[in-house]
């Protein structure tokens, strides 16, 4: 298939191709290469390779497409796009253990502690966090944008991004946040992938420095609408459609939208982002549709 087709797809269509040149990669990259490890890559495979929305590498090869034009290569963005999803599913699967979020369920299947152990979960997320740096490293790109695309991936998943923004939702159990501190934990803790997924297939596309800035903006806004979106999801879905349990952060006594603001104002603070998001691709240049269909799809999804 073209490139130019990829994009011109319906939103549903283009997210089909994605997911399947995702599992393509994702599963030539996570075959079992170590003797007597097998259960190891059986677990990082679980993790990575079950159902998904595949947001971040979506946002990867839309990001690239709409800024790179007819230089567009979705080959370009396959590796970058799965150690984005590495990351992602590392992160879900510490998330789930007992000495974190405790959650049984994800995905509409078992967690990954439940399905193998803890410590063999604790080891499967350990080796995708690794094997996504490899991936770029490996990626063929040029030496500058390989190193622009690692320091944006580092930056986003440790210790001022992610991993902050997951400390941060720890300590906050039990406890009152203010709307500031609440959307700086989720700036962090779910945001700061996001931006990396839309600003790493923003300099794929060969961004310039105002077209980063737009694509930051509108990351930005997205991150924090999928959160307040999935906050509302919590306390308005069943079990069965959320593929995880509902209700858990209200069990928790964990801080939310909902919980802070009401669901009603939660639902304007959605749309809310969701305008600003639309408003920094004005910034954009270029035909934005596809970007526009990715940030109506985040406030509508259902799951």
């Amino acid at each position: 298939m073209a490139a130019a087709q990829m994009l011109q797809k319906p939103l549903a269509e283009f997210l089909q191709l994605v997911g399947e040149r995702q599992q393509t990669q994702l599963q030539a990259s996570l075959k079992t290469e170590v003797a007597d490890a097998e259960t190891l890559f059986s677990a990082m495979r679980y993790a990575a390779l079950g159902p998904g929305k595949r947001l971040r590498p979506a946002l990867v090869y839309a990001c690239a497409g709409t800024l790179g034009g007819a230089n567009f290569d979705p080959v370009a963005c396959d590796a970058p796009a799965a150690a984005l999803e590495c990351i992602h599913a590392y992160s879900l699967v510490h998330d789930d253990l007992p000495a974190m979020d405790d959650d049984d369920l994800r995905r509409g299947r078992p967690t990954c502690h439940v399905e193998f152990d803890q410590a063999t979960a604790i080891l499967a997320g350990d080796a995708l966090q690794t094997r996504a740096f490899e991936l770029l490293l490996h990626c063929d790109a040029a030496p500058a944008l390989k190193l622009q695309m690692l320091a944006e991936l580092a930056q986003a998943s440790g210790a001022r991004g992610m991993v902050a923004g997951q400390a941060i939702d720890l300590a906050a159990v039990n406890r009152s946040l203010d709307p500031v501190a609440l959307e700086q934990m989720h700036h962090l803790k779910t945001g700061a992938l996001i931006r990396a997924s839309a600003r790493i297939g923003a300099l794929l596309g060969g961004a310039d420095e105002s077209q980063l800035q737009a694509v930051t903006g509108y990351a930005e806004a997205l991150g924090l609408a999928f959160q307040v979106r999935d906050d509302i999801l919590d306390v308005t879905t069943d079990t069965a459609t959320l593929g995880k349990t509902q209700g858990a952060d209200a069990a928790r006594n964990k801080p939310t939208y909902v919980s802070l603001l009401g669901l009603d104002a939660a639902r304007d603070k959605l749309q809310q982002l969701q305008r600003d998001a639309l408003a920094a691709l004005d910034d954009l240049g270029g035909d934005a549709t596809l970007l526009r269909q990715l940030a109506d799809y985040v406030v509508q999804r259902r799951h």
